[in-house]
C-alpha cells in the first residue's frame, strides 16, 4: 500500500512517508487509525475504545494541540480514549489518569489520579 500525504503548508506538495518527520508520521498514523475506526461503524462493527501508545513526544508544542483537541472531542462524543504518554502537557489535559510507579525489583504500584 502506498501512502502519500498532501502537504498544504508546502503549497500542496505530495510527500511520501519517508519524507515526513517523526511527528508528521505520528499524525498520519493517528488519522489513519481514526479513519479506520470511523469506517468500521458503517460495516456494523462499533469501535468504542481507542488506545494511543506514545508518539506525542515526537510533536513540537505548536503541533500538539490539534491531536489533543481531536481526542478530547472523541471522548466528549462518548468514545473511550486511552493514551499512554510521558508528555507533561498531555498529562495535564487528561482528567482521569492511571499512574504506574516503579517501586523496585521489577514491581510497580498502580493508582488513579483525578484532575
Amino acid at each position: 500500500m502506498l501512502v502519500q500525504v498532501v502537504d498544504n503548508d508546502m503549497g500542496g506538495q505530495v510527500r511520501g512517508l519517508h519524507n515526513l518527520s517523526g511527528g508528521e508520521r505520528f499524525l498520519v498514523s493517528l488519522v489513519l487509525a481514526l479513519g479506520l475506526a470511523e469506517m468500521s461503524g458503517g460495516r456494523g462493527v462499533k469501535i468504542e475504545s481507542l488506545f494511543i501508545d506514545e508518539g506525542f513526544g515526537a510533536l513540537d508544542p505548536a503541533s500538539l494541540g490539534q491531536p489533543l483537541a481531536l481526542l478530547e472531542r472523541l471522548h466528549a462524543s462518548g468514545r473511550r480514549v486511552g493514551v499512554i504518554s510521558h508528555v507533561e502537557e498531555l498529562k495535564e489535559r487528561v482528567p482521569v489518569k492511571i499512574e504506574v510507579t516503579p517501586t523496585g525489583r521489577g514491581t510497580s504500584t498502580i493508582g488513579i489520579a483525578y484532575g
